[in-house]
Protein backbone atom coordinates (compact mmCIF):
# COMPACT_ATOMS: atom_id res chain seq x y z
CA UNK A 1 0.00 0.00 0.00
CA UNK A 2 1.53 3.50 -1.19
CA UNK A 3 1.83 5.59 1.56
CA UNK A 4 -0.25 8.93 0.73
CA UNK A 5 2.29 12.01 2.37
CA UNK A 6 1.62 15.37 1.09
CA UNK A 7 3.97 17.85 2.34
CA UNK A 8 3.05 20.08 4.98
CA UNK A 9 1.82 23.91 3.65
CA UNK A 10 1.69 26.52 6.50
CA UNK A 11 -0.73 29.10 6.27
CA UNK A 12 0.28 32.64 5.78
CA UNK A 13 -0.63 33.85 8.99
CA UNK A 14 -0.66 37.62 9.86
CA UNK A 15 1.71 38.95 12.30
CA UNK A 16 0.98 41.42 15.29
CA UNK A 17 1.50 44.88 14.26
CA UNK A 18 3.94 44.61 17.79
CA UNK A 19 6.40 41.77 16.54
CA UNK A 20 6.36 44.04 12.78
CA UNK A 21 7.29 47.49 14.71
CA UNK A 22 9.68 46.46 16.81
CA UNK A 23 12.01 45.63 14.02
CA UNK A 24 11.52 49.21 13.12
CA UNK A 25 11.72 51.36 15.81
CA UNK A 26 14.32 49.27 17.98
CA UNK A 27 17.41 50.23 15.76
CA UNK A 28 16.26 54.34 16.03
CA UNK A 29 15.79 53.82 19.80
CA UNK A 30 19.31 52.02 20.45
CA UNK A 31 21.08 55.12 17.94
CA UNK A 32 19.69 57.58 20.67
CA UNK A 33 20.40 55.43 23.98
CA UNK A 34 16.94 53.86 24.64
CA UNK A 35 17.61 50.05 24.61
CA UNK A 36 13.77 49.77 23.96
CA UNK A 37 10.95 52.09 22.92
CA UNK A 38 9.28 51.66 26.81
CA UNK A 39 10.49 54.58 27.94
CA UNK A 40 9.11 56.70 25.09
CA UNK A 41 6.13 54.84 25.24
CA UNK A 42 5.58 55.46 29.17
CA UNK A 43 6.91 58.93 29.06
CA UNK A 44 3.30 60.06 29.68
CA UNK A 45 2.90 57.50 32.99
CA UNK A 46 6.38 58.29 34.24
CA UNK A 47 6.05 61.85 34.28
CA UNK A 48 2.32 62.20 34.73
CA UNK A 49 -0.33 64.67 33.24
CA UNK A 50 1.39 67.85 34.42
CA UNK A 51 4.40 67.53 32.29
CA UNK A 52 3.32 64.96 29.33
CA UNK A 53 2.49 67.26 26.54
CA UNK A 54 5.60 69.53 27.55
CA UNK A 55 8.44 67.14 27.42
CA UNK A 56 9.42 63.95 26.01
CA UNK A 57 12.83 62.28 26.43
CA UNK A 58 15.47 62.66 23.60
CA UNK A 59 18.20 60.40 24.82
CA UNK A 60 20.20 58.31 27.20
CA UNK A 61 24.33 58.96 27.44
CA UNK A 62 25.79 56.05 28.80
CA UNK A 63 29.04 56.13 30.29
CA UNK A 64 32.30 54.97 28.58
CA UNK A 65 33.19 51.84 30.69
CA UNK A 66 36.72 51.85 31.69
CA UNK A 67 38.61 48.80 31.56
CA UNK A 68 39.43 48.25 34.89
CA UNK A 69 36.30 48.88 36.92
CA UNK A 70 34.10 46.37 35.36
CA UNK A 71 32.67 45.18 38.40
CA UNK A 72 31.35 48.83 39.06
CA UNK A 73 28.49 50.14 37.29
CA UNK A 74 27.45 54.19 36.54
CA UNK A 75 24.21 55.16 36.11
CA UNK A 76 23.58 56.94 32.67
CA UNK A 77 22.49 60.47 31.89
CA UNK A 78 18.08 60.76 30.44
CA UNK A 79 18.42 64.30 28.44
CA UNK A 80 15.08 65.21 28.30
CA UNK A 81 13.31 67.97 26.13
CA UNK A 82 11.27 70.43 27.81
CA UNK A 83 9.61 73.68 26.33
CA UNK A 84 9.97 76.89 27.82
CA UNK A 85 8.87 77.58 31.51
CA UNK A 86 7.80 74.47 32.56
CA UNK A 87 11.16 73.91 33.09
CA UNK A 88 11.63 75.16 36.17
CA UNK A 89 8.72 73.36 37.57
CA UNK A 90 9.96 70.09 35.82
CA UNK A 91 13.61 70.86 37.64
CA UNK A 92 11.85 70.58 41.15
CA UNK A 93 10.66 67.02 40.07
CA UNK A 94 13.64 65.53 38.87
CA UNK A 95 14.17 63.36 41.60
CA UNK A 96 10.77 61.79 41.82
CA UNK A 97 10.88 61.00 38.02
CA UNK A 98 14.66 59.36 38.60
CA UNK A 99 13.03 57.79 40.80
CA UNK A 100 9.37 56.78 38.22
CA UNK A 101 12.28 55.88 35.31
CA UNK A 102 14.57 53.74 37.26
CA UNK A 103 11.81 51.60 38.49
CA UNK A 104 10.42 51.25 35.06
CA UNK A 105 14.21 49.72 34.37
CA UNK A 106 14.21 47.82 37.80
CA UNK A 107 17.09 49.21 38.85
CA UNK A 108 19.26 52.55 38.97
CA UNK A 109 20.40 52.81 35.50
CA UNK A 110 19.74 56.72 35.50
CA UNK A 111 21.69 59.04 37.78
CA UNK A 112 20.64 62.06 36.28
CA UNK A 113 18.46 64.09 33.97
CA UNK A 114 19.65 67.02 32.00
CA UNK A 115 17.45 69.95 30.50
CA UNK A 116 17.09 70.64 26.70
CA UNK A 117 14.90 73.80 26.30
CA UNK A 118 13.29 73.39 23.24
CA UNK A 119 9.90 72.96 21.41
CA UNK A 120 8.28 69.72 21.80
CA UNK A 121 5.99 67.92 19.32
CA UNK A 122 3.01 67.56 20.16
CA UNK A 123 0.93 64.56 18.80
CA UNK A 124 -2.14 65.20 16.97
CA UNK A 125 -5.23 64.26 18.61
CA UNK A 126 -6.76 61.65 16.54
CA UNK A 127 -9.82 63.18 14.62
CA UNK A 128 -13.61 61.16 16.44
CA UNK A 129 -16.42 61.17 13.92
CA UNK A 130 -19.65 61.91 15.93
CA UNK A 131 -21.84 59.29 17.57
CA UNK A 132 -24.33 58.01 15.95
CA UNK A 133 -28.01 58.71 16.73
CA UNK A 134 -30.81 56.57 16.57
CA UNK A 135 -34.62 57.79 16.26
CA UNK A 136 -36.99 57.91 19.85
CA UNK A 137 -38.16 54.01 19.01
CA UNK A 138 -34.51 52.12 18.35
CA UNK A 139 -33.42 54.19 20.93
CA UNK A 140 -35.86 53.34 23.85
CA UNK A 141 -35.42 49.40 22.21
CA UNK A 142 -31.57 49.66 22.79
CA UNK A 143 -32.12 50.86 26.41
CA UNK A 144 -34.71 47.93 27.19
CA UNK A 145 -32.09 45.65 25.63
CA UNK A 146 -29.33 46.99 28.26
CA UNK A 147 -31.99 47.23 30.86
CA UNK A 148 -30.07 44.42 33.14
CA UNK A 149 -26.40 45.89 33.20
CA UNK A 150 -26.13 47.50 36.51
CA UNK A 151 -22.03 48.15 35.11
CA UNK A 152 -21.71 51.97 34.27
CA UNK A 153 -19.41 51.94 31.74
CA UNK A 154 -19.99 48.80 30.55
CA UNK A 155 -23.74 49.80 30.21
CA UNK A 156 -22.35 52.95 27.89
CA UNK A 157 -19.95 51.05 26.16
CA UNK A 158 -22.84 48.27 24.76
CA UNK A 159 -24.81 51.66 24.49
CA UNK A 160 -22.04 52.94 21.50
CA UNK A 161 -21.84 49.75 20.03
CA UNK A 162 -25.44 49.60 20.19
CA UNK A 163 -25.75 52.80 18.38
CA UNK A 164 -23.31 51.80 15.65
CA UNK A 165 -25.18 48.69 14.66
CA UNK A 166 -28.41 49.99 14.82
CA UNK A 167 -27.42 53.70 13.14
CA UNK A 168 -28.13 53.69 9.37
CA UNK A 169 -25.09 53.95 7.41
CA UNK A 170 -24.52 57.36 5.99
CA UNK A 171 -22.57 58.19 2.72
CA UNK A 172 -20.04 60.67 3.05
Amino acid sequence: MASYSRPYRKRPVGKPIADLIGDIVDPVCRKRGFATADIVAWWPDIVGERYADCSEPDRIAWPKQKEDTVEQFEPATLHVRISGAQALFFQHEIPQIIDRVNAMFGYSAIGRIRLIQRPVSKPKAPLRRPAPSLDQSDEASLQDDLAGIEDKGLHEALARLGRGIRSPLKKT
